[in-house]
Order: structure tokens, then sequence, then C-alpha cells
């Protein structure tokens, strides 16, 4: 409910024309615009990263996933994986459609569709918890640290890559954030990758584990 909230505020803001709102969104674009005006080769790494670590090839990596889940007959997996990647996709479409927000006008690269909300924040946050959501049970306690450390990392590097590229404004990168986790929440709930376990089902999926 926060993350919707959140996501509200943000959309109501650009409608409304909020001055901090819009402030914020000049000086972060105004700022990544100067810098990376003179330095093609800044933006060009920039626009690879965000690329090769964009929504399309996380889904390409869940459609892979859920080849191998299906001839394993692991059904849960591939419903889990199918809502998550194969609607967030959609899910980015209309909302880009109903705010219909343009594109900074600076922008230093092509990009297509509305702006609100950035759909590489949304697509890349909701993969990123799905592949945590996944692997969790099979990562040693010590690592979960880490893991979650470099899922954040990727996350939080894509959505300032998308304002250094200035095809997005922060908030719509924020909004994306928002609503990605929105929907994530929403899918765990309807189709967890797993069944819950009681406790001695649980014992058992442990010793699996170790085995």
């Amino acid at each position: 409910m926060a993350a919707v909230a959140v996501y509200a505020l943000i959309w109501i803001g650009y409608l409304s024309q909020w001055k901090w709102l819009t402030a914020m969104d000049s000086w972060a674009l105004d700022l990544a615009h100067d810098y990376g005006a003179t330095r093609p080769g800044w933006v060009t790494a920039w626009d690879v990263f965000c690329t090769v670590l964009g929504p399309t090839a996380f889904r390409l990596v869940g459609l892979v996933v859920i080849v191998v889940a299906m001839f394993r007959r692991h059904w849960r997996l591939v419903g889990f994986l199918s809502i998550t990647a194969g609607l967030s996709g959609p899910l980015i479409e209309l909302a880009k459609y109903v705010a219909d927000r343009p594109r900074p006008a600076t922008a230093m690269v092509g990009a297509q569709s509305a702006a609100f909300p950035s759909g590489h924040a949304l697509g890349v946050l909701v993969a990123v918890l799905a592949i945590l959501t996944i692997v969790w049970p099979y990562v040693n306690p010590p690592l979960r640290g880490w893991l979650i450390a470099l899922g954040a990392l990727i996350v939080v590097m894509i959505g300032v890559g998308r304002v250094v590229l200035n095809v997005h404004h922060p908030s719509d990168v924020i909004g994306g954030w928002a609503l990605g986790y929105a929907f994530f929440v929403v899918c765990v709930l309807l189709l967890p990758p797993r069944r819950s376990v009681t406790a001695a089902d649980g014992t058992r999926e442990e010793r699996d584990i170790e085995q």
C-alpha cells in the first residue's frame, strides 16, 4: 500500500506540476546533461549498461528458467515467473499509456513510448526481486547480505543510468520502483514460487538442500 501511495503521489505531482517535484527533476536532468553533452564515451557506456542489464535481458533469462522448470515439472515456479516476467511488460505499457508523460527534451539516446513510469526501473526491480525470491533458500546465510547488496546495486544503477541518459525524470524512476514493488508483492501473494511448508516439511526441505 505504501508503494502504491508513492506511485499515486508522484503521478498526481506530475499532473499538478508540483514545484518541488519539477525542481528536483530539472536539477538532476540539467546536471546529467551538462556533464554528458561533452563526453560521448560516458553516454555510450551508460547506454550499453542499461541495455545489457535492462528488462529485456532479464526476461530472456526468465524465459530460459521457465523452459527448464517446465521440463522439471516445477509448475509453481513456471507460474510465478510467467506472471512476474510475462505481465510486467504489459503493465509498463499500460501505465505509460495512461500517464502519457513526454520524455525529457534533452534525451541523449533514443527511447520509445512515454516517460512515466520508467520501464527499466520497474522491470529490473521486478526481475531482481524474483531472482532473489527463487534462489534465497539455496544461498548460504552468510552470503545473503552480499546477494541483497548486489541486487540493490543493479536496481539503483539502472535507475541512475536512465536519468544520466536524460531519457527519464528522477520521478519516473521512483514511480517505476514503487509500481514495480507493488506489482511484485501481488505476484508473490497470488502465486509464490514454492508452497508453504510446515515445520516438519521445512526440516525435510533443508535436508534435501544440504544433500
